[in-house]
């Protein structure tokens, strides 16, 4: 039962991934290689924020909300956005249209956040004797986080990849992917300040994933459009 209980928590968390990747054109035009790089990417990036929160933030006694820890925690991870800029505009693609890249980039970031994040604390727990809802709801939230990092990979190929948008879009452009890019500091302060309990949480990052993800289909939409 432990080990059914592993495998579809598992599925949970990793299947989404493979799904996307397998119902889209991204099979087709064959872009494994692209996300491979930007999931690398990703790792180094980890490593640099962690390198970062350890040289910066001093370790808490308590579990209360700090606002200028968060608020250095908010900046550090900016580092998110320096590195996918650079798996975006940086890294050798294969010939591949603007809408599969930043669609390949972007799953492969989501990918090795879960591996990264998510796979230990699975291995461990989820093979446990006693049954938790825990694992579940970690699988719904790396679903969540494959959509937003689509999601601001999107949003970060009509900022830099992108030269004749609409003047009036770019505010909300850039307003959408800073809710993003910051949404590790939103859901630290509903659990800490506001005292939201883990479902709630997650519940939260579901409803605002798809909510951006509709903004950001609509945005890219609009900025493909032919000016007149």
């Amino acid at each position: 039962m432990t080990i059914f209980h592993f495998f579809n928590c598992a599925i949970l968390t990793f299947g989404p991934h493979a799904v996307y990747y397998s119902a889209t054109p991204l099979s087709e035009y064959d872009t494994i290689g692209t996300s491979i790089k930007s999931a690398v990417v990703y790792l180094v990036t980890a490593l640099v924020k962690l390198v970062c929160l350890a040289t910066f933030l001093k370790v808490s006694e308590s579990d209360s909300f700090d606002p200028y820890q968060e608020l250095l925690k908010a900046l550090i991870g900016f580092i998110d956005v320096a590195g996918l800029y650079f798996a975006l505009t940086q890294l050798t693609h294969r010939n591949i249209s603007q809408n599969h890249k930043f669609q390949a980039v972007g799953l492969g970031w989501a990918f090795a956040d879960s591996v990264l994040h998510r796979l230990a604390p699975l291995w461990v727990g989820a093979r446990g004797l006693e049954f938790t809802w825990d694992y579940i709801l970690q699988g719904l939230e790396a679903n969540a986080n494959l959509v937003l990092s689509i999601s601001l990979a999107a949003l970060g190929s009509l900022i830099w990849l992108r030269k004749n948008k609409p003047k009036t879009l770019i505010p909300i452009i850039y307003a959408c992917a800073g809710i993003v890019a910051t949404m590790p500091s939103i859901t630290s302060y509903l659990k800490l300040a506001l005292g939201w309990h883990f479902p709630k949480v997650v519940g939260f990052e579901l409803f605002t994933s798809l909510v951006v993800a509709f903004i950001s289909w609509q945005l890219f939409a609009a900025c493909q459009r032919p000016s007149n």
